[in-house]
């Protein structure tokens, strides 16, 4: 009987040992903090033997195989020791696809997977497809997996997932974009995190499709010394930016589509609003007419999606400004998008877990945005190293009680109040999930 060690007990981690265990393997589960009750019961249940708040080399290093948590870092001393040994690590995403025939669209990119994921699911979902949601975002793939099979999975995936999967193929590919994020996971080099992104077209065939978008600077640079033996769809702002067909662009106030059928639909009618959400509407267009959906299907749920939670989440408006909530703008790339996209004066909240950024691109929007910018960290030190010498006032904060609090005293009626952080929230907080529901109670408990 095979062996199979799972690092990591919460969602991915869970669901690998249910499926590893319902093939035939020998599974045991170890996780270096604490297990949360609901996983603990579920592999009770499924009679699992796990641990926790330790690795027990004695009871992993024996294993034929490792599947870690994409949070765990290759240089981990449990998994680096499996390397040394020979011992293979992979992703509960490259396990999970082992045992399921099911075609799988995935979408990466530095912004805007979560949203464009969860379109594409509501897209397929509003289609009839037979269809899952995994990855990064939903239930467990290798969960879905043991529970019953599907036609279709959408998948969110990260650079951290796909830095270990190697056989996976995806039959349709998104990338919408790379920039700096994650830079302290891969060396301070950024073509170290853009090889991890385009990983995803990794075992593509002649019958798959890639979908990209044609004007971000990383990927055009390094596109070209990448395998691509699929076909190459391309959406970009205007029809004119790319040498080339484009099969997705914007023009006289419309999205068109041109590949792999034609689409048109006025802007004005998508419910997501933003260039940015615009490039996730193309993105999502060519993905799903490419997977079969009508354009009539497709132009309903382009105009009916409702957004994601956490992602310029409008909360609520108090004493007459507007609280927003983009929890998950956890890059500088989300963050500016953000602020394009805003209309009013805008009180910015930053701060968290610095993963090496550069806050110099945002200067010339929050100088045009901004009445002022809020701190939310540990350590606030390097935010105002970056932000302070634009000359507007700032407050510093360590508790988002104590944020929204100076956020009241700073904003004037008509503003908006932009939790946008640019930064991961695991110096103060659980997730990003956690910094976003404490803000959006806190901006309910205030005097309407």
């Amino acid at each position: 009987m095979a062996r199979l060690a799972v690092l990591g007990a919460a969602e991915s981690g869970v669901g690998t040992a249910i499926l590893a265990q319902q093939k035939g393997y020998e599974v045991f589960i170890s996780d270096m903090g604490n297990i949360k009750e609901k996983y603990k019961n579920l592999l009770d249940a499924h009679g699992l033997s796990w641990e926790e708040g330790r690795h027990s080399e004695s009871e992993i290093l024996n294993a034929d195989e490792i599947v870690k948590s994409p949070g765990i870092p290759d240089t981990a001393p449990i998994v680096a020791e499996a390397y040394r040994r020979g011992i293979p690590v992979i992703s509960e995403i490259e396990f999970a696809a082992r045992y399921t025939h099911a075609k799988m669209l995935c979408i990466t990119g530095s912004n805007g997977k979560t949203t464009t994921t969860s379109l594409i699911y509501h897209i397929l979902k509003t289609a009839g497809f037979n269809v899952g949601l995994g990855g990064n975002i939903g239930k467990s793939l290798a969960l879905q997996v043991a529970e019953g099979e599907r036609d279709w999975y959408v998948i969110e995936l990260s650079s951290f997932q796909l830095d270990n999967m190697y056989k996976f193929r995806a039959d349709i590919a998104v990338l919408l974009n790379i920039t700096p994020d994650h830079l302290d996971r891969y060396d301070f080099c950024m073509k170290n995190y853009v090889d991890s992104k385009l990983r995803i077209l990794q075992n593509q065939r002649a019958e798959d499709t890639f979908i990209y978008w044609a004007g971000d600077a990383w990927i055009g640079k390094e596109l070209p010394n990448h395998k691509v033996g699929s076909h190459v769809c391309a959406f970009s702002d205007t029809k004119e930016e790319t040498l080339g067909s484009t099969a997705a662009y914007s023009e006289n106030g419309k999205l068109v589509v041109n590949i792999p059928q034609h689409f048109e639909m006025p802007l004005d009618e998508l419910s997501l609003p933003g260039r940015h959400n615009l490039r996730n509407c193309m993105a999502a267009a060519i993905a799903t007419l490419s997977a079969g959906v009508s354009p009539e299907v497709l132009r309903q749920c382009l105009s009916d999606f409702p957004g994601v939670e956490h992602r310029l989440e409008k909360v609520c408006t108090a004493g007459g400004v507007t609280y927003i909530n983009d929890s998950k703008a956890t890059n500088v790339d989300a963050c500016y998008c953000a602020l394009e996209s805003m209309t009013a004066p805008v009180v910015l909240i930053v701060g968290g877990k610095d993963k090496g950024n550069d806050y110099a691109p945002l200067h010339p929007l929050i100088s045009r945005k901004c009445r002022a910018i809020v701190y939310l960290g540990a350590d606030n030190s390097k935010l105002h190293h970056s932000f302070d010498d634009l000359g507007l006032p700032v407050a510093d904060t360590n508790s988002m009680q104590a944020c929204v609090e100076a956020c009241v005293s700073l904003a004037h009626p008509g503003d908006v109040v932009l939790l946008s952080p640019c930064c991961a929230s695991f110096d103060l907080f659980k997730n990003m999930e956690d910094r976003g529901e404490q803000f959006k109670t806190l901006a309910h408990q205030l005097p309407k």
